[in-house]
């Protein structure tokens, strides 16, 4: 290894402090995309005392990896000051923040190669673990503690751009979220006075299939006469620019497109339901469904199937799916056309900031993966000078 490579294990050490004051209640859990996860075991009737205490800058990693494809469940605390973890978590801190800081340590253990390293020195016949002899064999580059700050920093600018985009989105969502059940649930769309319709007086009717009071002028109707669906098809092997969307959103990027201006549905497994809207060329796959607004309605659409809420609609319970024809036998409102357009109209903008953000975004994501690779050669090219 290069002079300016240490080994881990002379920078940290375990800690198993357990909770046998019962005076930590949070329960977390480690993911493979290194955070912290509210935990989801079931602890009815359980004895809290031998779970672990973990503190503010402390480390949790799951040394079994044989059941994590190719990743280690590994976390830094940074949210709480304290909480628990699973006895079968394995908890250690740096033993002096002034030669080693914990940010960039994290930094170290997101890197991929990290991952692969854990994977390979793994060891055992009936589970892979990566046990805490093999952590502390962990080779690293640690330069001085100040150059460490700065990649930190340099790091958490990108970081902290790209929650802001998150918490952005989030917000212009719930805008167009909001304004869908204003017109189209409440029913206060504007009136050609610009006034909010119901409760400006409104004229309404009764509607015997949806057993409610519906505007004057609207009806009901199958999904179908707004939505064209159809089923995506196996992603192509070669890399390039264009998205493909699985049921969890983009999966990879490949060199061909199958649709665009799109809505896309997650048909089958955990992610049944779940909606995407992509207005450039990309590639739905075989575990997604694709929809086509059939008259240019693609926002009020999206929103449309948001409020269905899709996953209540799917079927099967070992494999959970959604079919094009469950899809298009759905009764729904038809609104008049000049409100969904003018809801189309509006949205557009919400869209395309969320949208921008999310490209944003991506790039910012690749220029954290490109600061993660650099880290290797920070002290070895100040080794050449």
């Amino acid at each position: 290894m290069s002079s300016n490579y240490k080994k881990l294990g002379d920078y940290i050490q375990p800690i198993n402090e357990r909770n046998k004051e019962l005076k930590v209640e949070t329960l977390l859990g480690v993911s493979v995309q290194k955070v912290f996860i509210p935990s989801i075991a079931n602890t009815v009737g359980t004895n809290f005392k031998n779970y672990k205490i973990v503190c503010k800058n402390q480390f949790v990693y799951i040394a079994d990896t044989s059941r994590r494809g190719d990743k280690i469940g590994l976390a830094m605390l940074e949210e709480y000051e304290e909480a628990l973890v699973s006895q079968a978590y394995t908890v250690f801190e740096i033993i002096d923040e002034n030669k080693l800081h914990p940010e960039y340590l994290m930094m170290w253990f997101r890197r991929p190669e990290f991952d692969r390293y854990a994977r390979f020195k793994s060891h055992g016949s009936v589970r892979e673990v990566f046990d805490w002899e093999e952590m502390c064999e962990v080779e690293l580059p640690i330069p001085s503690i100040e150059k460490q700050q700065e990649i930190v920093d340099e790091y958490n600018t990108v970081t902290n751009r790209i929650k802001l985009n998150e918490q952005l989105n989030l917000k212009l969502e719930e805008t167009a979220q909001a304004l869908y059940k204003h017109w189209f649930v409440d029913f206060e769309f504007p009136n050609e006075e610009g006034k909010p319709y119901k409760s400006s007086g409104g004229e309404m009717v009764y509607n015997e299939e949806l057993d409610k009071e519906i505007p004057v002028g609207w009806s009901v109707d199958r999904l179908d006469i707004l939505l064209n669906f159809k089923n995506g098809k196996k992603k192509p092997s070669s890399k390039g620019k264009y998205p493909v969307y699985g049921g969890n959103g983009i999966i990879d990027f490949v060199n061909d497109s199958n649709f665009e201006n799109c809505i896309i549905v997650g048909r089958v497994g955990a992610y049944c339901g779940s909606l995407y809207l992509e207005r450039k060329k990309c590639w739905v796959s075989d575990n997604a469904i694709m929809g086509k607004s059939l008259s240019n309605e693609l926002y009020y659409c999206f929103y449309l199937l948001k409020y269905l809420n899709l996953a209540d609609k799917r079927e099967g319970t070992g494999q959970p799916l959604i079919t094009q024809g469950t899809l298009n036998e759905l009764k729904i409102k038809i609104p008049e056309k000049n409100i969904r357009i003018d809801f189309n109209i509006k949205t557009e903008k919400i869209i395309s900031n969320i949208q921008s953000n999310n490209e944003q975004s991506q790039k910012l994501k690749e220029l954290q993966s490109l600061l993660l690779a650099k880290m290797t050669k920070v002290e070895v090219e100040k080794e050449l000078v």
